[in-house]
């Protein structure tokens, strides 16, 4: 097979992970995503399995209750019962079974408490397989140098096993609701210190941000008040999954840098959340990347 003809398979078959995605809550039966992969439904299976090492059932599952995750976990006001139907089940009782075989808690269980790590354990081969295979467009024309002022902001310190970071997440979001907020008013900032991929789990360091023009005061969460400092950035829009993330920075740092002829400015490489997933799908999150310059 020549490289045109398998790069036209393949895309055929990401068509299929992209409907998923921005389809979770509409049609995805064998009929509809063989019309999307222009695949025959007697050999449809076999193929999505043999190009990405997981069945399409089980994929879609796991799609679901993934985004069923994250409502559970940063979504409280949603009833369990409409994350149930959302996922695509007609019964509480079936979601809730599916849940805990998936990761070893209760959907109750895992709003009052998650357990990430097994929750990362479930996931990684699904995280893995969108990276490998769902890359995002990196163009260099795509990268604006513009100026920024000082941003003042009100912070939760991540420190410790990223794995962990959702307990961060949750206690960030009740302050930001304690104090009025929102992601709508209040735009929401992360400065990545570490590589994950880097650095041993203990010593990660990863900042939490809403912009505030408001003094913290002191408060039960730990959030401090800092300043993202003003001046020259580069930026480039990420569209997509955070499992694609790292491969958006790495090429800023990789391939953009050394050609620009730019030097680093003394602050980290920090994120502007636009679009959250599961507000929206996961495919359609929106986050700014912004590298100091000097």
């Amino acid at each position: 097979m020549s490289a045109t003809s398998s790069d036209r398979y393949r895309a055929r078959f990401r068509k299929v992970l992209e409907y998923v995605d921005a389809n979770l809550d509409g049609d995805l039966t064998l009929d509809r995503l063989c019309g999307v992969a222009a695949c025959s439904k007697y050999h449809f299976h076999r193929q999505f399995a043999a190009l990405f090492g997981i069945g399409v059932y089980q994929y879609v599952q796991l799609r679901r209750l993934k985004r069923a995750g994250y409502h559970l976990a940063f979504r409280s006001h949603r009833p369990i019962i409409d994350i149930a139907l959302g996922s695509g089940y007609e019964r509480p009782e079936s979601f809730a079974r599916a849940f805990k075989k998936s990761i070893g808690q209760s959907p109750s269980e895992f709003r009052r408490q998650p357990r990430w790590v097994p929750w990362h354990a479930t996931y990684q081969p699904l995280n893995q397989l969108r990276s490998l295979h769902m890359p995002s467009a990196k163009p260099a024309e795509q990268i604006r140098i513009i100026d920024v002022d000082d941003t003042r902001v009100a912070v939760l310190e991540h420190r410790g096993d990223p794995r962990l970071i959702g307990d961060s997440i949750r206690s960030f979001i009740a302050w930001r609701r304690q104090n009025g907020l929102p992601p709508r008013i209040s735009a929401t900032f992360n400065v990545l210190y570490d590589d994950p991929a880097v650095v041993a789990p203990a010593d990660f360091r990863l900042d939490l941000c809403a912009a505030t023009g408001r003094e913290v005061a002191e408060n039960e969460f730990g959030v401090v008040e800092k300043t993202i400092p003003g001046g020259r950035c580069a930026v480039l829009r990420h569209v997509g999954s955070d499992d694609a993330l790292p491969e958006t920075v790495w090429y800023l740092y990789s391939e953009w840098l050394p050609q620009s002829g730019e030097a680093l400015r003394d602050f980290p490489v920090y994120l502007q959340r636009t679009e959250f997933f599961p507000d929206v799908a996961e495919s359609e999150a929106v986050t700014d990347v912004f590298l100091p310059l000097r």
